[in-house]
């Protein structure tokens, strides 16, 4: 199935969820993306598998991104990239979840697609 017919089917309160799942990646990393995977990835329809799919993807490479800006922070440059990371999750975050709550799909820029 497409992506549009796939957004045509999702109810309300799929967009609602995702749209928390992509917010909550802000202020709790890859936990809720985790939490609504888990939850539905054998009863939830395929539009909010895929987003919580998509979600739990950026929010994996966000955390690598801090793992790696950690390890650099002993040569002073991770210092000056955790706060680009914290805008980078931030502005892609919101604008996911704004797409969601209109019944959009949104796929993350340089994300890791790690599961698929």
């Amino acid at each position: 199935m497409e992506t549009e017919s796939l957004v045509t089917i999702s109810s309300k309160e799929d967009r609602n969820i995702i749209a928390l799942t992509h917010a909550g990646g802000i202020l709790f990393g890859f936990i809720p993306a985790l939490i609504v995977y888990l939850i539905k990835k054998d009863a939830g329809n395929a539009w909010l598998i895929s987003e919580s799919k998509e979600a739990l993807n950026f929010q994996i490479t966000i955390l690598l991104a801090y793992i790696a800006a950690s390890i650099l922070s002993a040569l002073l440059i991770g210092l000056f990239i955790f706060p680009l990371i914290f805008l980078f999750n931030l502005i892609f975050c919101i604008i996911a979840a704004v797409k969601a709550s209109n019944g959009e799909s949104y796929r993350y820029p340089l994300t890791l697609r790690l599961l698929s």
